[in-house]
């Protein structure tokens, strides 16, 4: 499992030419690390006499963040399974007419599962932005910076997700679910990058 490796073995793993872990799963590590640092800014606001007005909603937050960034570990690991029978699939014979309806079934099946993943990562990754929001502008200001660079990575995962649904949906046969799943995730990109963009930016107005 991903979570049980430590950083330099999974940038090993992560460079080299084995098929996982690839970017599916660096989409969601990162969005873990972001998360985190949410989870940072939180713990170094909670106790503290000028944010006592925030307190229960931060506690709130922080069981949410726990819980987002737990997923995001899961999906980084389940990017990998859903992975492997997709590369094997691509390796089943076509010769007869029987095995070609075969394989595109077998396909098509797989790349639905494998699109599935990162727009799972996408929704969690909109979901912790907005969450970041409200600590770029509740949260302590000694760790604002901390956010910058938390929605950062939250926007790379983001649109690095959105990359691994693209990737899958193009060879769909099913052209309507491929659409309809490409549909959806532009949406989340577009939420999630509009509103990075503007906690990024606040955040910088703020160290100046």
């Amino acid at each position: 499992m991903i979570k049980d490796l430590t950083v330099s073995t999974f940038l090993e793993e992560l460079s080299s030419k084995k098929p996982t872990p690839g970017g599916g799963g660096a989409a969601a590590l990162g969005g873990a690390q972001g998360v985190a640092l949410g989870e940072m800014v939180i713990n170094l606001t909670l106790g503290k006499k000028k944010y006592a007005d925030v307190e229960e909603e931060m506690q709130l937050l922080l069981v949410r963040l726990e819980e987002i960034r737990a997923e995001f570990l899961r999906l980084a690991d389940e990017d990998a399974r859903v992975f492997a029978p997709l590369a094997a699939a691509y390796g089943l014979p076509s010769g007869t007419e029987e095995e070609k309806k075969h394989k595109e079934e077998v396909l098509e099946t797989h790349l639905l599962a494998a699109s599935l993943v990162p727009k799972t990562v996408m929704e969690q990754a909109v979901e912790a932005i907005k969450i970041m929001d409200i600590l770029a502008h509740k949260g302590s200001r000694l760790a604002v910076s901390d956010v910058g660079v938390g929605v950062s990575f939250l926007r790379t995962a983001l649109l690095g997700a959105k990359m691994n649904v693209s990737i899958n949906t193009k060879f769909m046969k099913q052209r309507e679910t491929a659409q309809q799943l490409d549909q959806e995730a532009s949406v989340l990109a577009e939420t999630g990058r509009k509103l990075s963009d503007e906690i990024y930016a606040n955040v910088e107005a703020a160290l100046k």
